[in-house]
């Protein structure tokens, strides 16, 4: 807070505060903005004790003045609420289509004629067992905003609808989409899409997602599968009767309309002519324009909500998504949306949170090891080690697993949340930061996106060649007797562009693409983002002469210790190793 703001929360005058903390040796101005630690010293040289308290916590306890948490949380209150269903799956397998279908036959009473205009989520209605039902599907573009949303602490979907083509079959994107669902904990349900197009398999589709433990309910699992076809509308509604179904049976949605509205940012943009708009999913509580809303670091009112079809509304009910204006700027999607009642103190809330996400940004990135996963277990804060596991080949996942899953204890259960082959992509790490979990690589490589998504949102990296190691290391972490931890540090790429004789081994012709590699450095071997060799540069070679680094945008020549086939279009990738204090 600034000075004066401290001034007029403790009852004296900013000249008072200032001489306090120029006896304290700061120098400081009306309106400078000083920590917490200083003005607890300022405040206790008054005479008036503080306690340290999160913006999340006093934005809580300023709702709960208009009645959020005490009412929100008496269950002879709660009303059943529709449902909110996400839909995802492989690219091309249909998910645009099918939406549209389901939008363009079942849009809620009323809004026939379809959509005007898209604000990311809408309602549609359908007759189940004797009673008009509503359901709210969220538009997202795919697994990776689903799960940047759940990073962000929104969970906002109830069920997830997995498409797959019949006649495509299971593809990387399902088995992806599969695994994010699942780091969430809701249920899945698996839509056949394209059950009309020459070549169509149901049951090869049925088949194949056994094998990543999705048992569908022919097959005696818990998982419904429908049969549906975007283009012919056929199976439409047995899918939003699952869908329901789902819903009374695993999920049961209640909330409370008769209180103070809690919802989500679902997507937020500038329009040129209309200003900051945002989608919000109301959760909780019921909406209402002239609303004072808090919206992350934002704070405005209500001035109009327009509901899917562009039409205006004066209020939005529990999983109503509606679009508002309104807000002076444009909030971050995930951002929780509050309803207050002194606009001022939103206002003072969003300028704090704003300030703390600024040092948030500046400040280093917390990593979350094993190490300090192995502290929150014994202390009671988690009991799950979470794991995404990427390794070359699909043998080597089935004796990891394996080998994993007899390392759990009554403390500490291993659970993998994903496990795939392939190199280490940004949407792995993006999963890990989601559900507070380290990345496991093994016989594989992270791609550039990867490693600077881990280092933003500190997750912890480790790979290996050797199953027992990777064992060992986790096993050594749930003991809580793991070694010091090292970081591997990247410092540069080389392509191999050329393979020619030398001696009696063969060297490769090199372009560098970015970093420095010097002779003596450790180097990898990429060949389609999986590792084909290791070892140390023996020589390192510009035109004829032997040089002890070559820099980025440089040619070179160059051979590796123990490794001889090299291959066009190979990746040399040269690290060393940093021990993390």
């Amino acid at each position: 807070m600034t000075v004066k703001e401290l001034a007029d929360t403790i009852g004296q005058t900013p000249i008072d505060v200032i001489k306090v903390l120029i006896k304290n040796g700061m120098m400081a101005t009306i309106n400078q903005e000083i920590d917490f630690d200083t003005a607890a010293i300022v405040a206790e040289e008054f005479g008036v004790s503080v306690a340290e308290q999160s913006v999340e916590e006093e934005q809580e306890q300023q709702a709960g003045a208009v009645g959020e948490v005490e009412v929100g949380d008496d269950p002879a209150l709660l009303r059943s609420r529709p449902p909110v269903v996400t839909i995802m799956g492989h690219v091309d397998h249909g998910k645009t289509s099918l939406l549209d279908a389901i939008r363009n036959a079942r849009v809620a009473a009323g809004e026939a004629g379809g959509i005007t205009q898209h604000i990311g989520a809408y309602q549609v209605e359908k007759e189940h067992e004797g009673q008009l039902r509503k359901i709210t599907f969220l538009d997202t573009p795919g697994h990776a905003a689903f799960t940047a949303m759940r990073a962000r602490g929104a969970q906002v979907t109830d069920i997830v609808v997995i498409v797959v083509a019949a006649d495509d079959g299971v593809m990387p994107q399902t088995i992806e989409a599969i695994d994010h669902a699942r780091a969430a904990n809701v249920p899945i349900i698996i839509a056949i899409n394209k059950i009309d197009k020459e070549g169509a398999n149901p049951d090869r589709v049925k088949q194949e997602l056994t094998e990543y433990n999705v048992v569908v309910e022919d097959y005696g699992g818990d998982v419904p599968a429908v049969n549906v076809s975007a283009k012919t509308h056929q199976g439409l509604d047995d899918l939003l009767d699952y869908i329901l179904l789902v819903s009374d049976l695993k999920v049961d949605p209640k909330a409370n309309p008769d209180r103070p509205a809690v919802g989500t940012v679902i997507e937020a943009r500038r329009d040129p002519q209309k200003g900051p708009l945002c989608t919000v999913l109301v959760q909780n509580g019921t909406l209402h324009r002239g609303d004072v809303v808090l919206v992350g670091a934002v704070a405005g009112r209500v001035r109009a909500m327009y509901n899917s079809r562009g039409q205006a509304v004066k209020s939005a009910p529990p999983s109503f998504p509606v679009e508002i204006l309104g807000l002076p700027d444009v909030p971050e999607a995930g951002d929780t949306v509050r309803t207050f009642t002194d606009q001022q103190r939103a206002r003072e809330l969003a300028a704090t949170t704003a300030r703390e996400r600024r040092a948030q940004t500046l400040a280093p990135t917390k990593r979350v090891g094993l190490a300090d996963l192995l502290t929150q277990a014994q202390a009671g804060e988690v009991k799950e080690l979470n794991i995404v596991l990427k390794a070359d080949v699909q043998g080597s996942i089935g004796a990891i697993e394996h080998a994993l899953n007899q390392l759990s204890s009554d403390a500490v259960k291993v659970r993998l949340i994903r496990a795939a082959t392939g190199h280490v992509s940004e949407s792995d790490v993006t999963l890990a930061a989601a559900s507070q979990a380290i990345v496991v690589g093994f016989n594989v490589s992270p791609d550039p996106a990867a490693r600077r998504a881990a280092e933003a949102n500190g997750v912890d990296l480790r790979f290996y060649t050797i199953i027992y190691q990777l064992i060992d290391d986790i096993q050594a972490a749930l003991r809580g007797m793991l070694e010091p931890e090292y970081r591997e540090v990247v410092l540069a790429h080389a392509e191999v562009r050329a393979v020619f004789p030398a001696g009696k081994h063969k060297a490769a012709g090199c372009i560098v693409e970015d970093g420095t590699i010097t002779r003596g450095a450790t180097v990898r071997i990429l060949r389609h983002g999986q590792v084909v060799g290791e070892g140390k540069l023996s020589s390192l070679r510009r035109v004829r002469d032997d040089v002890r680094e070559v820099p980025a945008g440089t040619e070179c020549g160059l051979t590796v210790e123990g490794f001889d086939d090299f291959a066009e279009g190979d990746i040399v990738e040269a690290y060393t190793r940093e021990l993390v204090s």
